[in-house]
């Protein structure tokens, strides 16, 4: 039997039965979906002088998913009462995230002032295009990402956003962030950041020689991003791979990569939802989980993450925030899609 199925709740598995209807598969879908990012609102509700900025990133690129969500739906009537559900959730999430920024300025103004920009609308465009990953750019092998400093990344970032430095121009690239940035053999956050950094360009419109080949490098980012992917499934979803894992999925789907968007997947993010809280975080119980990831892999996983912010009650704010920008991705591909959705094998 697929793990899957020893990991689900009954109750999701018939809602992705084969639908002929694309208008059915998509009401299906958002009936899977909506109850876990209604249950995240709540929590963001309750928590939101806590978050950090990843926290409150993640709500901000969520809504942005649910407004492009609801411009796809408006024409279908028989997607009245799910549209009328996500707008409630964009109509919290908004004053919620102006205030959530509030405190960000109390916390952490320096961090904020360099990263604002990502929380101005506007700054994140949705895929209109999109494409498969090609697995034939994989790398024959990876490097250790210690050497992946996250310093020089913030730095790098800040350079294309404009915001390093007074008086500096948008999409600076210097020589060491154009080499840290295609380094290639990288894993893990290591990775993902590199990824990140195009999807700055893009949202910047930058058009420095090296984004010219943005798709060229962006491809081989997220062919190797679904190959870790896969290894996570393939390990059953340790907890230590699980924040990356839906990392992967969001920045890979903003991308327009739409085979990140597999239903098995979507299947077992459900089920990782604390169900009392509404966030993502630890697991009830982890210690059989932990137990299947090897010294190694918990060292650099723990790593990267300096600014997390993990709650007393287990619930973890970049858990939470990736979670539900995969989520809302999920949701955004299926609106323009009309997803087939076959039964889990």
């Amino acid at each position: 039997m697929h793990l899957l199925g020893l990991l689900l709740p009954p109750l999701l598995l018939p809602a992705l039965s084969f639908q002929q209807d694309p208008s059915e598969s998509k009401v299906a879908l958002g009936r899977m979906i909506l109850p876990a990012l209604e249950k995240a609102t709540s929590f963001m509700e309750k928590r939101f002088r806590e978050l950090n900025l990843d926290g409150v990133l993640g709500f901000w690129v969520l809504q942005v998913q649910l407004k492009g969500t609801l411009e796809k739906w408006a024409q279908n009537p028989a997607l009245k009462p799910l549209n009328l559900r996500v707008e409630k959730i964009v109509t919290k999430l908004l004053p919620l995230i102006t205030r959530a920024t509030v405190y960000l300025k109390l916390s952490d103004s320096t961090y904020l002032k360099e990263f604002q920009e990502t929380l101005q609308p506007g700054f994140w465009q949705l895929p209109h295009l999109w494409s498969h990953t090609n697995m034939s750019m994989i790398y024959s092998k990876y490097e250790n990402s210690d050497s992946f400093s996250e310093e020089l990344s913030d730095s790098c970032m800040t350079l294309l956003l404009g915001t390093k430095k007074e008086g500096l121009q948008p999409c600076t690239v210097t020589d060491l962030c154009r080499e840290l940035m295609t380094k290639p053999g990288c894993m893990g956050y290591a990775l993902s950041h590199q990824l990140l950094y195009f999807l700055f360009a893009k949202m910047k419109g930058c058009s420095n020689s090296l984004f010219l080949r943005s798709k060229y490098y962006t491809d081989i980012l997220c062919a190797n991003m679904m190959k870790l992917n896969l290894e996570t499934e393939e390990s059953e979803f340790p907890f230590l791979n699980r924040d990356i894992f839906m990392e992967n999925i969001m920045f890979c789907g903003l991308s327009g990569y739409s085979d990140f968007y597999k239903a098995r997947w979507l299947q077992a993010i459900l089920t990782w939802q604390r169900p009392v809280e509404g966030c993502f975080g630890k697991p009830y119980d982890n210690r059989k989980q932990l137990s299947r990831v090897s010294e190694d892999e918990q060292q650099s996983l723990r790593r990267v993450k300096r600014r997390e912010k993990g709650f007393a009650d287990g619930c973890s704010s970049h858990n939470t925030a990736v979670a539900v920008a995969a989520l809302g991705g999920f949701l955004y591909h299926s609106a323009v899609h009309s997803p087939t959705i076959t039964k889990p094998h």
